[in-house]
């Protein structure tokens, strides 16, 4: 009982911390990609899928499971929802080079700022998971704040629901696929590879070489910078329930919300700072429930020695 304790309670400290990291680097991801502006959208997504499969190729093999990953590519199930990730990764990142570096970082902060309500629904739906009070209270919050920020767009944000709509369902096909994260990010990296190295070559290097010693780094770097958080997000979807992980993934919208407003100078409604304060209160019921049942596992366990 207290073995079992104990672990739930470090299962959940990593997760929380894991998806901390990826939303984190997320929040922030508007300037590694504007160190690439001179470069084409379209080119830098080419690097980035190219070079995502090198990075965790390398992690593959420092950690001795390069032949275990290989065993998964006999699955033709698991080689079919990997495509499908892969398809929806791209899309997702396509979006979201295009947002960044055209002037739409607010708007990509919103689609963001939708996923979690659409990560917590696919989690009831498809997996059947129950949210408990606090999340229910954060949840009809969240709503809330989703109708005042559409009040603030003024039109449909076309944008911001491609990003949401794309990463909510390949969060959801990745926690079906019997593949940890780094696996399941190497076959989603062999599907995009060849498309990425077959534009790079189609068109003279797609920007590398041309704008300096400095932006070839962040394209080449690109790989790494894309497996870092996705591998810990997808850990973290593992160990959280998927609702938990919807509810975390604000933090990467408000990071994303402060770079454009505070860095990037784009013009931010009022009514859209209202909804991240919104959603913030609500983030509040989730902290403070976590935290009591944290300290409710810790006296079980303390009674049980």
């Amino acid at each position: 009982m207290i073995n079992n304790t104990q672990s739930g309670n470090s299962q959940f400290r990593l997760g929380i911390t894991l998806s901390l990291i990826a939303n984190s680097v997320w929040g922030g991801a508007a300037f590694y990609w504007l160190q690439t502006r001179p470069v084409n959208s379209i080119d830098v997504l080419a690097h980035r899928g190219a070079w995502t499969l090198p990075a965790v190729l390398l992690v593959l093999i420092l950690s001795r499971r390069v032949f275990s990953t290989a065993r998964l590519l006999k699955q033709p199930k698991t080689l079919f929802l990997m495509l499908l990730a892969a398809a929806l990764i791209s899309v997702n990142w396509g979006t979201f080079l295009y947002a960044v570096t055209h002037g739409h970082a607010t708007e990509a902060s919103l689609g963001y700022f939708l996923l979690p309500i659409l990560s917590v629904l696919l989690g009831i739906v498809i997996f059947g998971e129950r949210p408990t009070l606090s999340q229910k209270v954060a949840i009809g919050m969240a709503l809330v704040a989703i109708v005042v920020q559409l009040l603030a767009v003024g039109t449909i944000p076309i944008i911001s629901l491609t990003l949401s709509l794309s990463f909510a369902l390949y969060g959801a096909i990745r926690k079906k696929v019997q593949a940890d994260a780094i696996q399941g990010l190497f076959i989603e990296s062999l599907f995009l590879f060849p498309a990425g190295l077959l534009w790079i070559l189609l068109h003279d290097g797609a920007g590398y070489g041309a704008f300096g010693l400095r932006v070839d780094a962040f394209l080449l770097l690109s790989g790494a910078f894309t497996a870092i958080p996705l591998i810990t997000h997808v850990m973290a979807s593992r160990l959280l329930p998927l609702s938990t992980v919807g509810l975390m993934s604000y933090v990467g919208p408000s990071l994303q919300l402060i770079v454009a407003q505070f860095f990037l100078h784009e013009q931010t409604p009022i009514l859209t700072l209202l909804s991240f304060a919104i959603v913030w209160c609500g983030l509040a019921f989730i902290i403070g429930d976590n935290i009591r049942r944290y300290r409710h596992l810790r006296k079980v366990a303390q009674q049980d020695v």
